[in-house]
């Protein structure tokens, strides 16, 4: 299954979680689209409130099925608790952490900064957006890239970097000083509900 490219509005409404990150898209309807919007009152299964959980992870962080897939696995095989685990090497991601730094407004900008080879981790350009940043791991701009006004404007328009992060405006540089704990991300996730459904 491909990478969601299409709009993601009407895919944020639907599943009812802002996937840009910005709450926009649920200020004017925070309803599902359609004309019966305000008035669907569907109640899932149990196996589709674990596939719309599924979905709302996977678009968030904008990764096909087969991607998310491996990670999920990946995750399954260290120590702890496995959907927390998972939301951990989602949000180690490199495209993820550059959107986090506030060097762009989206996940999808972010992205698209990292494959054209703005990025760069401990001085080394990055191309892949799925590179995983290790803590202590420093995520910068490359020279030439400083000037980009999506950057600029991105940068000034931040006012929230997360605790295990830090950022140099200057420099436009920040630092992965640690993995997340599981209550520093989205609260309006439940993991669990994913590992069952993988686990079916």
């Amino acid at each position: 299954m491909a990478r969601y490219t299409g709009p993601t509005w009407k895919k944020s409404r639907r599943l009812g979680i802002s996937l840009s990150g910005t709450g926009k898209e649920l200020e004017k309807r925070p309803y599902p689209p359609g004309e019966h919007g305000p008035t669907q009152r569907k109640k899932l299964s149990e196996y589709g409130l674990q596939l719309q959980e599924k979905q709302k992870l996977r678009y968030m962080y904008g990764i096909n099925e087969r991607q998310f897939r491996r990670i999920f696995e990946e995750a399954g095989k260290m120590p702890g608790v496995h959907g927390e685990n998972f939301m951990i090497l989602l949000e180690s991601r490199l495209d993820n952490l550059v959107y986090r730094l506030g060097l762009a407004r989206t996940r999808r900008a972010a992205r698209q900064l990292v494959n054209h080879g703005h990025i760069t981790v401990d001085g080394e350009r990055v191309d892949i957006p799925s590179y995983r940043v290790k803590p202590n791991q420093t995520i910068g701009v490359r020279e030439k890239s400083r000037d980009l006004a999506v950057i600029k404007e991105s940068v000034e328009s931040n006012n929230f970097i997360p605790e295990y992060l830090t950022f140099d405006e200057d420099k436009l540089e920040g630092t992965f000083t640690r993995y997340p704990e599981r209550s520093e991300l989205s609260s309006e996730i439940s993991e669990a509900l994913i590992v069952e459904f993988y686990s079916r």
